[in-house]
């Protein structure tokens, strides 16, 4: 097994263990944990894995038990207790949260979390779509998950969501393709936000640039952090945490890169004009 499938498998034992764990706790009687103040809901590929750790590192912040719990996403058949069960009793001045990247994506998570979380905030990183996609598509390759080139899983990607969600966007055929196979889909952030937006008001949703947490970490962790309600704190190093794709000849051609950009053109605009940014992608 090549060291992609073996990680993935890794993970998926973690993930057991963990949700195994949660289940233990949450049949003792007595109460559970509190429910999270706020949440990190992506994107995908777009430096959520950082600021994870960056906000775990904080001293009034107590991370859950893992990174993507994915409970409004693929779990929220098990209840609100065996959530509740990865995360700390409550405490004055503290707060808790996860971060699930396929939250901003799948279209069934804003409600579910409107519903449980009424008065939670959220934090979404935003890359340029281009290069997401390509992250996106060396991710999955490197799991074991993608055998076409580029070009052609592009190409493949309507039909393979359009399939995968004939029976609804909750079967594990449909969770498989959103999650695996969604390069261009997930680039279309202004849908995914009017989504939120339908459910929550504008001003619990911070949106930042992957560019600017990259660029400028400890000025975009700041304003994070004020957006939170939280203290201003700097982590010992502002270290970029991430698996790395698979390397190799790059097979996002220049040729290819110009015609997902005018493809993303009208998205990235509508993006610009719903959170008054600048167009700079």
């Amino acid at each position: 097994m090549s060291a992609g499938p073996r990680r993935a498998a890794v993970d998926r034992l973690r993930r057991a263990v963990r949700g195994t764990r949660a289940w233990a706790r949450a049949a003792r009687p007595g109460p559970v944990g509190a429910l999270p103040d706020f949440l990190v809901i992506g994107g995908q590929r777009c430096g959520t894995t950082s600021l994870h750790h960056y906000l775990a590192g904080h001293p009034d912040v107590r991370a859950a038990t893992g990174k993507e719990l994915q409970f409004f996403s693929l779990h929220a058949g098990r209840g609100q207790r065996w959530y509740r069960a990865h995360f700390p009793p409550a405490v004055p001045g503290r707060q808790s949260f996860e971060a699930s990247p396929y939250y901003l994506f799948h279209p069934a998570v804003p409600a579910r979390v409107a519903a449980l979380l009424p008065e939670a905030r959220f934090v979404a990183l935003l890359r340029d779509p281009v290069e997401r996609a390509y992250s996106h598509y060396l991710h999955t390759r490197s799991l074991g998950g993608e055998p076409l080139a580029f070009a052609d899983a592009l190409a493949a990607e309507p039909a393979r969501l359009a399939a995968a969600l004939r029976r609804g966007p909750d079967t594990p055929a449909a969770h498989r393709a959103l999650r695996n196979h969604s390069y261009a889909a997930r680039g279309r952030y202004a849908e995914q936000l009017d989504r939120w937006f339908a459910h929550l008001p504008r001003e619990r949703l911070h949106v930042v640039r992957s560019e600017d947490l990259y660029a400028d970490p400890a000025a975009t962790y700041a304003g994070i952090l004020r957006f939170l309600g939280l203290a201003r704190f700097t982590p010992d190093a502002f270290a970029r945490h991430t698996r790395r794709a698979e390397r190799g000849p790059s097979q996002l051609t220049d040729e290819l890169r110009a015609d997902l950009t005018a493809r993303f053109a009208p998205h990235n605009a509508r993006l610009a004009d719903l959170l008054g940014w600048p167009r700079t992608w």
